[in-house]
């Protein structure tokens, strides 16, 4: 991972209405905080959103690269890099990683090394949470920024 990055983190249930925020988000970070890497998930409706705001970006900020989180090993689970997307990233170390904990693993993993999250995550016990959680720990120490989306659409900075 080279240059500002930014990773983001949701609920599989995100709803649609929360897209043109999302795109803000991404427009704001490309345009004020210089990221030109975004990495992403793909298990659920956060991401796929995720997803689709990058590459909309993508069309106007030639610079910008989105990167797809491998959380199984690509010798295991073979994924091609899907359409839009730059690269695929596996982080290292996670062979020895029991499947039912790895996406949690894999995110983990990036939180701890990217400059920046997008966050949607209000279920007060979930994975998403706990990460964020965790980002915003890291947050205080000046490791990361977090932005984090609210549940009734409007933006809001922690």
């Amino acid at each position: 991972m080279g240059g500002k990055s930014c990773f983001f983190i949701g609920h599989q249930e995100a709803s649609e209405e929360i897209y043109p925020v999302l795109y803000a988000a991404v427009e704001q970070h490309i345009l004020e905080y210089g990221v030109t890497e975004f990495i992403v998930g793909h298990y659920g409706g956060f991401d796929r959103l995720a997803v689709s705001a990058v590459k909309e970006a993508k069309r106007f900020y030639s610079e910008v690269k989105l990167t797809l989180l491998l959380p199984y090993h690509p010798a295991e689970r073979p994924i091609p890099t899907p359409d839009g997307f730059d690269s695929t990233f596996y982080p290292p170390g996670m062979e020895s990683v029991l499947r039912k904990v790895a996406i949690v693993r894999a995110n983990r993993y990036v939180v701890d090394y990217v400059d920046y999250l997008i966050a949607y995550a209000w279920h007060p016990a979930s994975n998403a949470r706990e990460l964020l959680e965790h980002a915003q720990r890291r947050e205080r120490k000046g490791k990361i920024a977090v932005s984090v989306l609210q549940h009734n659409f409007l933006p809001a900075k922690n």
